[in-house]
């Protein structure tokens, strides 16, 4: 099993995505593929904001990694000619840190903060006047002599994005203007999605080979644009270049990732309910144990896309594979024949 197969298929960027990303990453709305109904909504949100020579309100943007929240943020930034500054909520770790980022923005500045699920407490609190009513207060001394200082700051505008909205507090949701879930994609779309990363790449795409990067995707345009990398490299090595249909399959034949982008580890997964607890209920940590993961790596990266496919079941007394995922595998279940 390569190295690299534990984290082909991930959601997550991976330390050589970065230089990818931002090679391949939209400007424009018009450039940004998929998410229909966010781009229509987006559209009219800053059109307006243009017209009252405004800037925005606060945004949030949700929903599981690798769909292009950072992406999107970018593109607000660009279609509103702001300045961005990126940070994320574990950089943040003093209210120091928030101020000194806070005091430097400039009018119509957008603050783009990745992960702000993950801001503590204290600076939510520091951050809600200054969402809010574009101040920030500072506490000057200690105990009884304690004062507080605020100052005003520029009308600028913060983007949150967090794969967990459900640990975002109340207050700092309430505080959002505009929320925009964004989801997994359209096959079709993530096609698009690849055959423009070819473009850019400068990578010769015929239409089959695309439609099997595609279908291995999970309907996430960071997974597409890694497959379409590593399709490339295995063409350079073992062909002429030219990706064709054949070096493409045996590419993915190599990675070990099906038809349905499902790679050793997903079918590891259904293999141990299916061959070790008779498809299930099985609890979470005996499949942890048996897969030699982490439980929060099972449940909050494999699991969601089981789930997607129909594949997985969660139930009250624990997971269950369900009959597509005996197909799947050509798994037979008890009274019936083997399925070919």
């Amino acid at each position: 099993m390569p190295e690299t197969n534990e984290r082909i298929i991930k959601p997550e960027a991976a330390g050589d995505d970065k230089t990818l990303d931002l090679t391949l990453r939209p400007k424009k709305i018009t450039e940004f593929i998929g998410q229909e109904n966010i781009k229509k909504n987006l559209r009219i949100f800053l059109e307006a904001a243009r017209k009252r020579k405004e800037p925005i309100e606060h945004v949030l943007l949700y929903g599981p990694p690798g769909l292009g929240k950072t992406t999107l943020a970018h593109v607000i930034a660009n279609e509103l000619d702001a300045n961005i500054r990126v940070t994320s909520g574990p950089a943040i770790e003093k209210s120091g840190d928030l101020a000194a980022i806070l005091t430097n923005l400039n009018q119509g500045d957008i603050l783009f903060i990745d992960e702000i699920h993950r801001l503590n407490k204290t600076i939510e609190e520091v951050l809600y006047p200054a969402m809010e009513d574009y101040a920030l207060d500072i506490i000057i001394g200690k105990g009884p002599s304690a004062r507080t200082l605020r100052l005003d700051l520029p009308r600028f505008t913060i983007i949150g994005a967090t794969t967990k909205i459900s640990l975002l507090s109340s207050p700092l949701r309430d505080r959002f203007g505009m929320t925009y879930h964004l989801d997994f994609y359209e096959p079709a779309d993530i096609k698009k999605i690849i055959e423009r990363s070819g473009k850019i790449l400068n990578i010769k795409l015929p239409h089959e080979p695309a439609e099997e990067i595609a279908k291995r995707s999970r309907r996430t345009p960071r997974v597409a644009n890694r497959l379409l990398k590593r399709v490339r490299d295995y063409c350079q090595v073992e062909g002429d270049g030219e990706i064709n249909l054949d070096y493409c399959l045996n590419a993915f034949k190599l990675l070990e990732v099906d038809e349905l982008g499902l790679d050793w580890v997903d079918r590891k997964i259904l293999e141990v309910i299916i061959d070790k607890f008779n498809g299930g209920p099985v609890g979470l940590s005996a499949i942890a144990a048996s897969t030699a993961e982490d439980i929060a790596t099972v449940e909050e990266v494999y699991e969601p896309y089981l789930m997607q496919l129909g594949f997985l079941d969660r139930t009250p007394r624990g997971r269950v594979a369900t009959n597509a995922a005996y197909e799947h595998l050509g798994r037979k279940k008890r009274g019936q024949g083997r399925i070919v």
